[in-house]
């Protein structure tokens, strides 16, 4: 029995948890590839140094369209995409306001117990990139934009260690500074939230139209939305009531309402969102239903799956548990809609279940790693189940070795002061690590807060243990990970689990050269000095209630290029395709003087989800004044509306 509407909402009690960047609010033009050959006929990626053009024997495109590229901004509320190093240093931002001290005086930290310290009260100058009409009716871009700003201030706020109300603070906030879209109410699709799209937290549907009633499990249309009768437009199911929602195909749906405002027993009326359900079985119009299953990365939370359009095929009423009547409505999926959200999720679930795996459909190894990761890594061929070759032949390894000439490069860590603290609690103060991280964790409940030009974690240098709480990239893989044939791209890698925003992944495994070691036909490169594009992942400061200038630089700044070969020795990172449109990015992390490459989730991912991310491009040629062309040695085909046409 759904007992009442307001009992589906979320708890604001966020002290334990956690959840990539944002893509920027508009994007310029990019030219794309134009010839008579079928791009659909080339890969685009090459994580198994098998899936170029010129590799799968065929032609490649005649002509390549220049790239067409912006320049970057320091301006902080520019969203747009700049191309640039990644070793390039960044420019400052606009100073301090004139009369402003040359040296920065400290402000006063807030009392961060209490919430209401970060809550904006007006949206004062601050430009949110989004304008009334994508308020109102939004894409996919500002959709995303939406959510990972969100999820910026959320971890932000969880760093600070807000006792209470992060949600509901990091909700307001964004409201108030225009940090949202679709919020007109409408039935049907969403503008720019795609089927299977993952959300870790209701308020996070509410601030992109998905549902708009932020504690209801039905959202329907009134008279002020120009309907007659209510009409329902959205359902969430919570798992909390009687649901029966384990089919793909339908669900039953359990009425609100069921208790009096004693919270004893009553019989539901047919009013509000029962009314609103019964109306739209009449009519027929579509409901968007998104179903809530338990995090299997935390049992005490849930994460919801959009799973589409449902129409509402019948409604009935039965006698509950407690003797009252309640309304179901039975609620069946419109046909001719893309896959299942929720039958992947399903499918997941069962794999990480299912022990052996040796009878599933296009299975080849057990576990790629051969018993060096703590989480098997299967491999599969789902496309050709009578194929049962394995990638070439290399060294499983899960960090990052040295070359010889590497070795001798080595820098003695007494020397640039690094100190042994016996004695000291799992992260102290007085770390040098924390010190050189400005004095703040990096990561919270294991989640990266932010980028930075460069993060310290505590190394064998450090006397804390391995269970510290700033060690995390060298910890190695936690999450369950599969090697898979793709129909193009040869090898690629894909999650069971979902995975939050800012979730470490894994780090780049592989063997670090230097540029003279590096053979000219290696496809398993990582190279800091290639040309990445710029997105904006961080927190803005104006939207957690902090100066402008306290915002946190996004561009590494790497002293010497970090060139990593995985051809010989590597992890499952070596199996990652490029995207135009990536849902990884990397991070460069310091630990005992040498850097490693972590890669981060940049969004929320739904599980069974490619993971991919920028190779980068490596050549730039002069084509005006102050215009480049950025050209990679590989012709890319990820199908992005922003695809450069190149990588590598």
């Amino acid at each position: 029995m759904r007992s009442s509407e307001a009992d589906v909402g979320p708890s604001n009690d966020e002290t334990h948890i956690i959840t990539a960047g944002y893509l920027p609010v508009m994007v310029a033009p990019v030219q794309t590839i134009r010839n008579s050959n079928d791009l659909n006929n080339y890969s685009y990626a090459a994580g198994d140094g098998l899936s170029t053009a010129s590799t799968a024997g065929l032609s490649p495109p005649l002509d390549v369209t220049p790239l067409q590229t912006v320049r970057p901004s320091d301006d902080v509320n520019n969203y747009l995409y700049g191309v640039g190093s990644s070793t390039a240093p960044e420019k400052k931002g606009r100073g301090r306001p004139k009369g402003s001290k040359n040296v920065k005086t400290p402000a006063k930290k807030p009392n961060t117990e209490d919430p209401n310290s970060k809550k904006v009260l007006s949206p004062r100058n601050f430009d949110s990139g989004i304008t009334e009409t994508e308020r109102e009716t939004g894409n996919h871009e500002i959709v995303e934009v939406v959510l990972m700003r969100f999820d910026a201030v959320r971890r932000r706020f969880c760093q600070l260690n807000l006792q209470k109300g992060i949600l509901t603070t990091a909700d307001a906030n964004c409201r108030t500074m225009g940090v949202q879209t679709n919020r007109r109410r409408r039935t049907g699709p969403v503008p720019g939230v795609e089927v299977g799209d993952i959300f870790y937290y209701w308020g996070e549907m509410c601030l992109v139209g998905l549902h708009k009633q932020t504690v209801s499990g039905i959202d329907y249309m009134t008279t002020n939305d120009g309907e007659v009768e209510p009409l329902a437009v959205s359902v969430v199911t919570s798992g909390q009531y009687n649901d029966e929602t384990e089919n793909l195909e339908w669900l039953i749906y359990s009425g609100y309402g069921g208790t009096d405002k004693n919270g004893a027993p009553q019989d539901q009326t047919m009013e509000r969102g029962n009314l609103a359900l019964d109306t739209s079985r009449r009519i027929g119009n579509e409901v968007r239903v998104t179903r809530g299953r338990g995090d299997p990365n935390d049992d005490t939370r849930k994460v919801y799956i959009y799973d589409g359009l449902y129409l509402v095929y019948e409604t009935y009423s039965v006698i509950g548990k407690s003797g009252c009547k309640e309304f179901k409505f039975k609620m069946v999926r419109k046909p001719g809609q893309p896959n299942s959200g929720y039958a992947n999720w399903k499918l997941a679930d069962d794999l990480r279940m299912h022990d052996p795996i040796d009878s599933r459909q296009g299975f080849i190894l057990p576990d790629l790693s051969f018993g060096k990761e703590v989480l098997r890594v299967p491999l599969v061929n789902e496309v050709d189940e009578n194929d049962k070759t394995i990638p070439e032949d290399f060294e499983y390894i899960t960090s990052q070795h040295y070359s010889r000439v590497t070795l001798d490069l080595n820098i003695d860590l007494q020397a640039l002061g690094f100190q042994n603290f016996q004695g000291q609690p799992s992260f102290h103060q007085s770390c040098m690590c924390m010190e050189r991280n400005g004095g703040e964790l990096p990561y919270h409940n294991s989640i990266l807060v932010c980028r930075k030009p460069l993060i310290y974690e505590c190394g064998e240098s450090c006397s804390c243990p391995n269970d510290c709480r700033n060690r995390l990239v060298q910890n190695g893989l936690k999450l369950h990970m599969e090697v898979f044939k793709t129909r193009m791209c040869g090898w690629g890698v894909r999650s069971w689990d979902p995975i939050r925003a800012g979730t470490f992944i894994c780090e780049f495994a592989g063997v670090r050269k230097t540029k003279e070691e590096v053979e000219e036909k290696d496809n398993f490169v990582f190279d800091s000095s290639r040309f990445y594009m710029r997105f904006k992942w961080n927190y803005e400061p104006e939207l957690v209630c902090e100066d402008v200038w306290e915002s946190v630089p996004e561009v590494f700044n790497l002293t010497t290029q970090v060139l990593i070969s995985a051809k010989e020795k590597g992890n499952v990172a070596r199996f990652m395709n490029h995207s135009c449109k990536p849902n990884v990015f990397w991070q460069p992390i310091e630990s005992d003087t040498y850097v490693r490459i972590g890669l981060f989730a940049m969004k929320h991912i739904p599980p069974m989800t490619e993971l991919t991310y920028d190779y980068g491009v490596s050549s730039v040629e002069r084509i005006g004044e102050d215009e480049r062309l950025y050209k990679g040695n590989k012709i890319c085909l990820c199908g992005s509306v922003n695809c450069r046409g190149s990588f590598g």
